[in-house]
């Protein structure tokens, strides 16, 4: 069926089509049976995947889209396989997006990506994290020590488990197509990051990166401190 409907720029719309990548997003899914969160499911591609595999609870910010999903998934949301909410995610978002464990599983707007992987972290209740995002991001969560692009990001990713790249996607797997690669990150969760003077801390040490670590937190803090 012809898609009617138009990405919105303001919602960083860009609608996977590409079957292989969704398969391989279902394959990399973590083993157990937690329900799914799955953060702008748009036209309900990877959506229509996943609840043939597990519960899932969808945040969909496009009333536009919302109307649409309801009809698409009309029998899912009756038998509530998938539970969907109409609204912005981070103002339903506290400290726990749910009360009981999941795993997040989404292909995210690029403008919100960060936002919603770190939420996710901080999140006791969010187990796993796979998530379609800029490869550029997706990179710096996977980054290692002594890699170029290692700075905070995966500094935090590795503080509260492993972070990997499933894979990378080229702009032809979406609809339209964005101006760069995107890739599906997995991060293992072992613990939760709740830190907030460490992350601070960390964005201060690698603020820029060419210059040592203890002039960039000089610029924050007491010398006497950080020696």
């Amino acid at each position: 069926m012809q898609n009617s409907h138009k990405a919105k720029k303001q919602f960083g719309q860009n609608f996977l089509k590409d079957e292989s990548i969704l398969h391989q997003i279902i394959q990399a899914m973590p083993k157990d049976d937690r329900t799914v969160v799955e953060i702008g499911p748009g036209l309900g591609d990877l959506t229509n995947y996943l609840v043939d595999v597990r519960s899932v609870i969808a945040f969909e910010v496009d009333r536009d889209l919302c109307k649409h999903l309801n009809k698409k998934f009309e029998q899912k949301i009756t038998t509530k396989q998938l539970q969907l909410h109409c609204g912005d995610v981070l103002e339903a978002w506290q400290s726990e997006l749910l009360d009981e464990p999941y795993n997040l599983v989404a292909n995210l707007p690029y403008y919100i990506g960060t936002t919603i992987i770190l939420k996710a972290l901080a999140d006791p209740m969010c187990q796993n994290v796979l998530v379609m995002v800029q490869k550029e991001v997706a990179q710096k969560f996977a980054a290692q020590p002594n890699e170029k692009v290692f700075g905070s990001l995966g500094v935090i990713a590795q503080s509260v488990g492993t972070a990997s790249i499933v894979t990378i996607v080229p702009p032809s797997a979406f609809e339209p197509m964005p101006k760069v690669d995107s890739a599906v990150l997995l991060i293992e969760k072992k613990r939760h990051r709740s830190d907030a003077k460490f992350e601070e801390m960390l964005k201060i040490a690698f603020t820029q990166p060419r210059k040592t670590l203890m002039k960039n937190l000089s610029s924050r803090y007491d010398k006497a401190h950080i020696c």
